[in-house]
């Protein structure tokens, strides 16, 4: 099932074009990663979605019906530049957006308590939000993002400004959300988060689609032939190109470039009869490699 469609969407503003007939669809119960440089063009997007602006052509469907701004209130939207209020009390911030999306004050303060309670933030419930770490603010945030529980979740950067440890949690309580029915965009710059996270994505760039698909399928497609052999002893061969070799432990680690585009069985066998083979694994690239070889190009 399709949750989220995006057909040939334009968007200019005062003569720059910001998105040039954009086209992307987002299956339901998954997390899909919308990438790109700054100045790419995935915030304007993600405005578009939120109906925060509109396009000037093309347009965004929600469960095949066309978004209106009555939707946005199945829709939990954490920005890049958080917006919390920092003369405000903590509580009474979250408990007002909260009640912004619909829930009544004692549905919020329910859920307010849950997960006040779950991050530990309990304390801070009458502190100002000036009075906050980064993190701790991002805390909060993310909370009001998801307590009304949104079909649809578009965080943006959402690990800016967390520890490793607090960036591990979100990560956690991010695929906590999918598995209880939830529908992510995810947008970073952290190619290694996309990896761990993301089945699909669609990299922007200079306003247009460059790349666009499932994760595993695009590392696949970009492969060089490149792979990491552990063995027992040197390696040699006429079918492969030998990158490196080097022995650690009694274990010999040779990564080698594969000439031909014969089956890796035949290529597994001919090693088999020089030494013990521990390990043979393609090295696929990164996503990163691949996110800038894509806007390089």
């Amino acid at each position: 099932m399709i949750l989220l469609e995006v057909e040939n969407v334009v968007k200019q503003f005062a003569g720059h074009l910001a998105l040039d007939s954009v086209s992307l669809t987002v299956p339901e119960n998954t997390i899909y990663g919308l990438l790109g440089p700054n100045g790419a063009g995935k915030t304007t997007l993600i405005r578009i979605i939120n109906c925060i602006t509109a396009p000037d052509s093309g347009v965004v469907l929600l469960n095949g019906k066309r978004m209106t701004p009555k939707d946005v209130e199945r829709i939990g939207y954490l920005p890049e530049e958080r917006g919390l209020y920092k003369k405000m009390k903590v509580g009474d911030q979250a408990l007002y957006l909260a009640q912004l999306k619909g829930m009544s004050k004692h549905d919020a303060l329910q859920a307010l308590k849950y997960w006040f309670e779950k991050f530990e933030i309990q304390e801070w419930w009458d502190k100002k939000v000036e009075e906050l770490s980064k993190g701790m603010a991002q805390k909060v945030q993310f909370v009001t993002t998801i307590l009304h529980n949104p079909k649809l979740l578009i965080f943006d950067e959402p690990f800016s400004g967390f520890d490793p440890v607090n960036a591990d949690l979100m990560k956690r309580e991010i695929l906590e959300l999918k598995r209880n029915g939830a529908t992510i965009i995810f947008s970073t710059h952290n190619m290694e988060t996309v990896e761990d996270l993301c089945e699909n994505i669609s990299l922007v760039n200079l306003s247009k689609i460059v790349l666009q698909g499932n994760v595993a399928a695009i590392r696949a497609s970009h492969a060089t032939r490149t792979y990491l052999i552990r063995s027992s002893s040197p390696i040699t061969g006429d079918d492969f190109e030998l990158i490196s070799q080097v022995e650690k432990d009694g274990i010999v680690e040779s990564k080698i470039l594969k000439k031909q585009v014969e089956s890796n069985n035949i290529l597994l066998g001919s090693l088999i009869k020089q030494t013990e083979i521990h390990t043979f694994e393609e090295l696929l690239p990164s996503m990163n490699d691949i996110f800038i070889e894509s806007v390089r190009k």
